[in-house]
């Protein structure tokens, strides 16, 4: 699985100007089931989000994890980190997870995450969505595994 995590102080998605998910401090997760991943994905990938130490402590280094400072994580799917553009103009999608199962590990991650104690808000698989959100720091960070 792959996902686009960023720090912030807000973070909201609406789908038709109906809110599905917003926070306050913590991670946006924009995340992508890739072609042959399966569960043992998704546990990796929530197990690394929340000991992610990049939440600052006291002394203003980035040393706590989500599951420290209490923050709550918005999940947001996103086929487009999957995009190929080594050939050409227009990015092709044909590594990311079929949609029946990219939607299955998705709410399997973001059931994962739960499972780690972290309040998790959803946006919709599949639909057009509207993300917002204010990057803390700003701080983004690439995860594959």
């Amino acid at each position: 699985m792959r996902a686009l995590v960023q720090r912030v102080s807000e973070a909201a998605v609406r789908v038709d100007g109906e809110t599905l998910g917003e926070i306050g401090p913590g991670l946006l997760v924009l995340v992508c089931a890739m072609q042959g991943d399966g569960e043992a994905n998704a546990d990796a990938l929530a197990a690394k989000l929340v000991k992610l130490r990049i939440f600052k402590d006291d002394a203003g280094k980035m040393n706590l994890a989500l599951k420290d400072t209490g923050g709550s994580a918005l999940v947001v799917s996103q086929f487009t980190l999957a995009a190929d553009t080594s050939r050409g103009n227009r990015p092709g999608f044909s590594t990311a997870a079929p949609p029946a199962e990219g939607d299955r590990l998705y709410e399997y991650f973001a059931a994962r995450l739960r499972a780690e104690g972290i309040a998790v808000a959803q946006g919709r698989f599949g639909a057009d969505m509207a993300v917002s959100l204010v990057n803390d720091g700003p701080v983004t960070i690439w995860l594959d595994v």
